[in-house]
């Protein structure tokens, strides 16, 4: 690995596992101290451990970022153990399914809870701290569905196009600040969840096989995104190989909106 974090403090929220974890191991590949958050304390301990073996500062603090407390803990904590917030990843977020006339008001809620309330929120507790120091770099985890529709997905859908306006709105209020905003936009990416129920038009969990089966026809590159693959397009927009880079949308989704 090059360094490119050397010196720098990151926040991964929801690094437990998928994306969050593997953009929080390669962060710690690349030099950066990390604080990681996630729900389940097991998995967060084992991540922890993962990230430490590679020879840098790691806390793990256990947070429901849908609860303003535990976000502010969250900032709070990373301030005291360090000093200083150089890199924020908002990565904590759910998929839901339905259409606007199955979404039940608890879905609504609770998926805007997460993807678009918890994400506004650790913006602007860090903000502050990144004008202090005169630089920062926010990346807001997105979709190809922050910049295109699909079906069935409604509230989902209209979280993740918040959260694509939402960046380009704070990368404009906060240029002048040396804090530069950005979203990566995967597309299908193979996860845990993928292979649980409801995910796919089967009945109960899916096989790799079936799953990859499936995305063969609509991805054009024939197969999920891997999540070291966003965890890679995460690094460029953190580091400052993406220096005068701010408001944009990387779409990382195997071509399926170029179509």
């Amino acid at each position: 690995m090059t360094g490119k974090l050397n010196g720098h403090i990151a926040i991964v929220t929801g690094a437990t596992s998928g994306i969050g974890k593997a953009t929080a191991l390669l962060f710690a590949d690349e030099g950066a101290d990390i604080v990681i958050t996630g729900r389940r304390a097991d998995l967060g301990e084992g991540a922890l451990n993962e990230i430490r073996s590679k020879g840098v500062r790691g806390v793990f603090i256990a947070a429901d970022h849908t609860q303003a407390d535990d976000c502010r803990r969250v900032v709070d904590v990373t301030i005291k153990e360090f000093g200083r917030i150089d890199i924020l990843f908002n990565n904590a977020g759910i998929v839901t399914s339905g259409t606007a006339e199955s979404t039940s008001d608890e879905v609504w809620n609770d998926t805007l809870a997460i993807n678009v309330s918890a994400v506004w929120r650790m913006c602007k507790l860090v903000i502050p701290h990144m004008k202090k120091q005169g630089k920062g770099a926010i990346v807001n985890n997105g979709s190809d569905w922050s910049v295109v529709a699909g079906r069935n997905a409604f509230a989902y859908i209209a979280s993740k196009g918040a959260v694509g306006l939402m960046t380009k709105s704070m990368a404009l209020d906060f240029a002048q600040d040396g804090i530069r905003v950005n979203a990566v936009c995967p597309g299908d990416t193979f996860v845990d969840r993928w292979m649980e129920k409801g995910y796919f038009e089967h009945s109960g969990p899916v096989t790799l096989e079936e799953a990859m089966k499936e995305s063969s026809a609509y991805i054009p590159m024939r197969r999920f995104g891997k999540p070291e693959e966003i965890a890679q397009a995460v690094l460029f927009l953190a580091s400052d190989d993406s220096s005068f880079v701010t408001g944009h949308l990387l779409l990382v989704d195997g071509g399926n909106t170029a179509q």
